[in-house]
């Protein structure tokens, strides 16, 4: 029997001062085999990527930010290094909870996984994950992320369904494949993250759920 799954919509929040963490998936990869690299180790900004990225920081140049985190992975190590480096050398620290969705496809070819319409879930059994195992996690790395930088401002750099993932929660829409999906067609009002994009997450006091805003960078 498939272990039980950890709840999600109970990770509600309250009573602290306005926080808003800036979610920023990372810029373009240099991927010419084209594969599904996920957790893959040793996928690297391509020069495009590195100048999204850049055009990312740029655009929160001014803004008061006060830490930088991202997903261990590279691609979202080097994004971060050059948004901390363009906001005054913020240093850089990292989180497992916004790691890159663990599934059974790193390495497959995109053409194998558009055959599958993207579908990197139906059917994951432990340890790969579901998307309310990744939602779980991300509301994890927010709460902890407010209750350390209450009132201020932090970028967090990681990955699409990541940030998918906490737009559809912050919209109180259901997190699932199938959500997922309905974004992808243009069904829902919400974006799917493009490379460097920055969707904002602003908690204010008394709100439960954050509002959510979303600004593509290039």
């Amino acid at each position: 029997m498939e272990a039980a799954r950890a709840p999600v919509y109970a990770l509600y929040y309250s009573g602290m001062s306005e926080t808003t963490i800036h979610f920023i998936r990372h810029g373009e990869v240099l991927n010419p085999a084209g594969r599904f690299y996920g957790r893959l180790p040793r996928y690297p900004l391509s020069n495009s990527g590195r100048i999204q990225a850049q055009q990312a920081a740029n655009h929160l140049e001014g803004s008061p930010v006060r830490a930088v985190i991202a997903s261990p992975l590279l691609r979202a190590r080097q994004t971060a290094d050059i948004i901390a480096n363009w906001l005054g050398c913020i240093p850089v620290s990292y989180s497992q909870l916004i790691l890159e969705c663990h599934t059974p496809y790193d390495g497959w070819s995109v053409s194998q996984l558009e055959d599958r319409h993207w579908d990197l879930y139906t059917g994951n059994q432990p340890p790969y994950e579901l998307p309310e195992d990744v939602i779980t996690r991300a509301c994890r790395f927010a709460e902890k992320t407010r209750l350390r930088y209450a009132g201020q401002q932090v970028v967090a750099v990681t990955h699409a369904d990541v940030i998918l993932f906490l737009a559809l929660w912050a919209n109180g829409l259901q997190v699932n494949y199938e959500n997922k999906a309905r974004v992808e067609r243009g069904e829902l009002p919400i974006c799917f993250p493009a490379t460097a994009s920055i969707t904002s997450l602003a908690w204010k006091s008394g709100q439960s759920l954050p509002e959510h805003t979303y600004t593509e960078t290039w």
